[in-house]
């Protein structure tokens, strides 16, 4: 007879945990809007103008990229102090690739197909991708099997990707990329495309909440109303729509942002659903725990790394074809939005615990703070000084959600 209650019970427990975890997440996001609001008003309403929301999200999407990573990363215990670079390396490569060294190649063996254009894109992009996920793995040797601390592995990596940047640019802008190179980061989904990309996403977003409910329905496990989770998936859906009807009053959904979506629905199920993602929260969790009960760390560590690097080399690639040139400079303190955006959306310092979404959320939440003071003429210092202000603050926070949890 008792156990309905003791199992209504252990639901409330359950529910009432799932809600003070999910509770960063959801103060950020209204943080979000209040900065949206405050940056509109003082904006005389500009800063919610299609146009900048467009520019906006396109600025957000390659911080995502890499704050995505660098979810797996710190989740695991570690840090990357040279993805910023590896990330203005990558985009270099790619360049150089595409502008003089494949046409060099061309004009030295007679092989017009070298020149500028779709194949030396391919070329170009899969190269960048490769080198991200190649020294990614190099990094990863270090930490994992030369017992080097990840915080000076990845600060010798800095300093030796900045270091490479500028000798293989000179100190110059590369450019300008071909057309096709450079519709990868300024390019944009048409009208029939984006209603596509808008019932897709309704799509995935109802698949998604049926799926979790039907499992959590099969181990048994404590399920919401089922009109609370259609009534949720219902208020996911007319943002994503939201969402594409505003992109669509511009230029419709910019390439780089799609990619984002893409890229954030596979590191969440990997991050989920996976070994890969459950091993990384293991050790991030209990180190030695993780060791004794025979979990390869080794192995683990060297995948989440190049995991970020090969999130590097595609941020580098979208940089470049954006700003339509290498430059030397490119990625400078990308690593500190990131780890700020992974942070900021509730993934602990101290390891164990992270979120993909979360990190998306902290990336725009970035994205406009640097946008909007921009556009507000406020002084490049003082926007270091408020996004220090933030970052500081999201790590008391982490502090002390973890010392009221104990």
């Amino acid at each position: 007879m008792a156990q309905p209650e003791v199992r209504l019970s252990i639901g409330k427990e359950i529910s009432t945990r799932a809600f003070r975890d999910n509770l960063r997440p959801y103060t950020m996001v209204f943080a979000l809007l209040a900065i949206w609001i405050a940056l509109a008003i003082a904006t005389g309403g500009t800063f919610l103008e299609p146009r900048n929301l467009s520019n906006l999200f396109r600025q957000t999407a390659i911080n995502g990229y890499l704050a995505m990573g660098m979810v797996f990363v710190i989740t695991a215990g570690h840090i990357d102090l040279s993805v910023g670079a590896l990330c203005g390396l990558t985009g270099a490569t790619a360049a150089m690739m595409q502008i003089q060294w494949l046409p060099a190649l061309g004009a030295r063996w007679g092989v017009e197909w070298l020149e500028p254009g779709y194949i030396t894109t391919i070329i170009a992009v899969v190269t960048a991708v490769v080198l991200g996920l190649v020294i990614g793995i190099w990094q990863g040797c270090w930490i994992a099997y030369g017992q080097v601390p990840a915080f000076i592995v990845t600060l010798g990596g800095l300093l030796i990707f900045r270091g490479t940047i500028l000798g293989i640019t000179r100190g110059v802008n590369i450019g300008p990329m071909d057309p096709s190179f450079r519709a990868l980061g300024q390019s944009y989904l048409g009208f029939t495309a984006g209603i596509i990309l808008a019932i897709i996403l309704v799509s995935g977003i109802f698949a998604y909440y049926l799926s979790v409910r039907k499992n959590k329905l099969k181990y048994n496990l404590p399920v919401r109303p089922f009109w609370m989770d259609i009534g949720i998936a219902c208020i996911y859906s007319a943002l994503a729509v939201l969402f594409v009807m505003i992109m669509q009053r511009y230029r419709g959904v910019p390439l780089p942002v799609v990619f984002l979506i893409i890229i954030a629905v596979v590191c969440a199920f990997v991050y989920r659903r996976t070994q890969l993602g459950r091993y990384t929260c293991a050790i991030g969790g209990n180190l030695e725990a993780a060791r004794l009960s025979g979990l390869n760390v080794r192995r683990v560590i060297i995948q989440i790394y190049a995991l970020i690097g090969a999130l590097a080399g595609l941020a580098g690639v979208i940089l470049t074809a954006r700003l339509n040139a290498a430059t030397a400079n490119a990625g400078n303190q990308f690593e500190l939005n990131a780890i700020a955006a992974c942070v900021i959306g509730g993934t602990s310092l101290a390891g164990g615990v992270g979120s993909i979404p979360g990190a998306l959320i902290g990336a725009l939440v970035m994205a406009s703070v640097d946008n909007g003071l921009s556009m507000l003429n406020v002084h490049a210092f003082w926007q270091q000084i408020i996004k220090g202000f933030i970052l500081m603050t999201a790590v008391l926070m982490d502090v002390k959600s973890r010392s009221s949890s104990r």
